[in-house]
């Protein structure tokens, strides 16, 4: 795995020479996430590409991103796909490949599902920016299953046939891309295990000037927070256990999903459930914390930097991409063992350390957008000038 070139600064005009005939592909856009984050980035570096998505909910994503120029898939004509896309799983790579790409020079691919097994013109570039392998078929298939609703326990063992399916066509694919970006060195790690293939690391974009401008309580802030999906995989129930044993820590849980009920049900007082959070309140409700909890493993994670950029300290699983973007007695703290006592541990370490918000804000700058826009332009000139200076083409 490689660092892109130029890690700290932007290349401002580095898309000038690109190939102009552009495809962005991104599995589906039903959410607003840090996949989305990622391809609201990619959308600004190349504002005239035809974005294409499997299944796509018109007005759920960024302004920048509804402005784009939408291709139609077939899997989104199927009733229900925009509620039930994971339902639609064994159908996705067949969709995907039916994407027509013909017309373009340049593919990037957002990939956390099958969107990097689009398949580009002959002679075209294909980038991907790789967010996962596929993770509900190399090692998140349990997490997949059980997040599916009590209605759907019938075609769970279809699923599972179908999962270990997509596992050997994503590894068919993967030499469907000329040049690998990954969002972690944990990421790059897997592409190298599972594909075989080596992975430049581009970490994704923090909005830093957003965050940093919300104001924080002279008195640190009122509660604690959790901040994320109500799935499970994202350990949330852990940290709904641990908060069960400091009743006098107010937690706050930003988010829905399908965990939501079954989690509120075991919930104590002094937890409370408050639903997704609009975009724009996201800054306030990281400001308003006195520290964030991150109890799942995640490839990456967007989260803890966001709160970090609101100089609000964090407390995080010892694994997985926070190992890249939380620093131990600085910007937070890590507990090793997936146990309500261990995750007790780490919250009165980092509530009791006096941590300095502007370590915070620092570490966080190291990720802001303008860096991950020039970093990522450059890996997708020198993916363009591998591939086609041998061929004497210009990219």
């Amino acid at each position: 795995m490689t660092e892109s070139p130029h890690p700290h600064r932007a290349a401002p005009g580095t898309t000038a020479q690109l190939p102009r005939r552009v495809a962005l592909v991104h599995d589906w856009l039903v959410t607003l996430r840090g996949g989305e984050r990622v391809l609201d980035a990619l959308c600004e570096l190349f504002p005239d590409a035809t974005l294409h998505t499997l299944v796509r909910e018109p007005g759920i994503g960024t302004p920048r991103i509804e402005a784009m120029h939408h291709a139609p898939s077939l899997a989104d004509r199927v009733p229900g796909a925009r509620r039930r896309h994971r339902w639609l799983l064994p159908l996705y790579p067949t969709a995907i490949e039916a994407l027509d790409l013909s017309a373009f020079d340049l593919v990037v691919s957002s990939s956390h599902c099958v969107a990097k097994g689009a398949i580009a013109a002959p002679g075209a570039v294909h980038v991907c920016y790789s967010h996962t392998p596929v993770r509900y078929a190399w090692d998140r298939t349990d997490d997949y299953l059980a997040g599916m609703s009590p209605a759907a326990r019938a075609v769970r063992p279809a699923i599972a046939v179908a999962a270990r399916w997509l596992r050997g066509w994503d590894k068919q694919t993967a030499g469907r891309v000329d040049a690998y970006v990954a969002n972690s060195h944990n990421t790059a790690r897997k592409i190298k295990a599972f594909y075989g293939r080596e992975a430049t690391v581009v970490p994704p974009p923090v909005e830093c000037a957003r965050f940093a401008s919300a104001q924080r309580p002279a008195d640190g802030g009122a509660y604690d927070l959790v901040l994320g999906g109500l799935v499970p995989y994202k350990r949330v129930d852990l940290a709904v256990a641990a908060y069960a044993t400091m009743p006098d820590r107010p937690l706050v849980v930003v988010g829905d999903g399908p965990e939501r009920g079954r989690l509120q049900a075991a919930a104590p007082r002094n937890v409370t459930f408050v639903g997704r959070a609009k975009e724009a309140d996201l800054a306030r409700w990281y400001a308003g914390a006195r520290l964030l909890v991150f109890p799942g493993e995640e490839d990456f994670g967007i989260v803890p930097l966001e709160a970090q950029a609101c100089g609000v300290p964090v407390v995080a699983l010892g694994r997985g991409g926070a190992l890249e973007s939380v620093v131990e007695g600085r910007t937070g703290a890590f507990f090793a063992e997936e146990s309500p006592a261990a995750l007790r541990d780490a919250i009165g370490k980092v509530a009791t350390a006096d941590l300095d918000p502007q370590h915070c804000r620092d570490n966080a700058a190291r990720f802001d957008r303008p860096v991950f826009l020039g970093r990522m332009a450059a890996a997708i000139a020198q993916a363009c000038a591998a591939k086609l200076a041998p061929l004497g083409r210009a990219a």
